[in-house]
């Protein structure tokens, strides 16, 4: 259940950020948005992983900041396979909108962890 509210929390963030970036990010649809994040779940689940391993070393160096790289990348390979639908202009977007994305998914994920230890106690 986490794992869909997950998915439709970032298809809202898709849309939101298509209508505030409308130069660089453009998505089709609803649907479109959703499909996007769905696939960028299974490419987070999948060739995340391999990126991190593969790219390890520059990782260490950059102690972490390449992992801002890595999440434009999965952006850029989720464009890809979308197709019309779902634009980005470049890797820096990518790595912008992904970097927005990371920042208000940290945030509502504080927010709903909180408001549930809070019930418990």
């Amino acid at each position: 259940m986490r794992w869909i509210i997950g998915i439709l929390i970032n298809a809202v963030l898709f849309i939101a950020l298509a209508g505030y970036f409308e130069n660089s990010f453009y998505i089709e649809s609803i649907g479109a948005a959703i499909g996007a994040s769905f696939m960028l779940a299974i490419l987070n689940i999948l060739v995340k992983p391999i990126l991190i391993i593969l790219t390890l070393p520059i990782t260490i160096i950059t102690l972490g900041l390449f992992l801002f790289v890595i999440n434009g990348l999965t952006l850029l390979i989720t464009e890809a396979l979308m197709g019309e639908a779902f634009q980005i202009n470049g890797l820096g977007m990518a790595i912008l909108i992904s970097a927005i994305m990371s920042i208000i998914n940290l945030v509502i994920q504080n927010v709903i962890y909180d408001s549930k230890k809070e019930k418990r106690s």
